[in-house]
């Protein structure tokens, strides 16, 4: 299958800069511009009644200096969508839709402020392929013990992965994965185009382990070979155990490494609620610890927003390499 070749953005923006700023949560966003995300299909319901709001939550994190707008398109599948009755054809739509949302507000924004900030690459689009645990919407992305075969989860992912990059990515982000086997399934799909970067986040059962229990270490000896994976790293994960794992990661990888935790607080998957506080402070302090432990990629995932962002962004922006 041929496959455009693409350049790999993150390596683009490290020869010149010490790190890569993702951005933030895009549901807490969500819900802040008045959204209603109780629903199996999470932020991918937005897609379907208020795709504007997105749009501006991508605006607003390019605003705070984010070189990167992870689409929404976690929780968007063929599947998800057909349990709502959307046929096969309109989903593909929906799903390749989250890159063009992120794609008009990268450009607009850029065409309007970009050249203002000198030094500053435009940024990229990276988008977002969920654990099939996301789909199942019963916390299984935080354990990983899906029971089904290879086989299965190769089919539940090629399509979206598919419409992703017809749709234009700049890179994939299989981001969360709770399971070895489901990482080794999605390198072996990413395989089937050549050219094109993903970057690959595990969600962690403990600062050593990924969810499944899989050593951290033995997933960053697995995959260090393959160029295709722009960077490894954690994410939705507390900010201590995000720390050791960079730490494990950096020991035994050359690639770069991400790292994009929660804001401190902690989710319960069985009641899908957040506990404790949020703490921005703890959260930019921590980030000096995530650098000298080897990340190069950092950013906010739940429970974060645009001024985590900013704050990353005024503390790392005036660092080049």
């Amino acid at each position: 299958m041929s496959t455009q070749v693409k350049h790999n953005p993150i390596e683009a923006i490290l020869r010149s800069h010490a790190t890569v700023i993702l951005d933030g949560a895009l549901a807490t966003e969500l819900e802040s511009h008045g959204c209603d995300l109780d629903d199996p299909l999470w932020s991918a319901r937005t897609l379907i009644e208020n795709p504007g709001a997105i749009s501006a939550v991508h605006t607003d994190y390019f605003r705070a200096g984010a070189d990167c707008a992870i689409t929404a398109s976690y929780q968007a599948t063929v599947e998800g969508f057909g349990k709502r009755g959307i046929g096969e054809e309109e989903a593909i739509a929906l799903i390749k839709q989250t890159v063009f949302l992120a794609k008009e507000a990268r450009d607009s924004f850029w065409d309007e402020e970009g050249s203002r900030d000198n030094g500053r690459h435009k940024p990229f689009v990276a988008a977002s392929v969920g654990p099939y645990g996301a789909y199942l919407a019963d916390g299984s992305e935080y354990r990983g013990n899906y029971g089904i075969p290879k086989e299965e989860l190769a089919a539940f992912h090629r399509p979206r992965i598919k419409a992703l990059i017809e749709a234009g990515a700049d890179v994939l982000a299989f981001e969360t994965i709770p399971s070895f086997e489901e990482a080794e399934v999605l390198v072996s799909l990413l395989h089937e185009y050549p050219g094109v970067y993903a970057w690959l986040s595990f969600s962690l059962r403990d600062g050593s382990r990924i969810s499944d229990g899989t050593r951290v270490a033995d997933c960053a000896l697995a995959f260090k070979d393959e160029e295709q994976i722009a960077a490894i790293g954690v994410n939705c994960a507390p900010i201590p155990e995000a720390t050791d794992a960079v730490k494990i990661l950096h020991q035994h990888t050359d690639q770069p490494i991400i790292v994009y935790p929660n804001s401190g607080e902690t989710y319960d998957a069985e009641t899908k609620t957040w506990h404790g506080e949020e703490a921005c402070g703890s959260f930019i302090d921590q980030s000096d610890a995530w650098f000298e432990a080897g990340a190069k990629i950092i950013g906010g995932c739940c429970r974060t927003g645009p001024s985590h962002i900013q704050d990353l962004s005024d503390k790392w922006r005036k660092r080049v390499k």
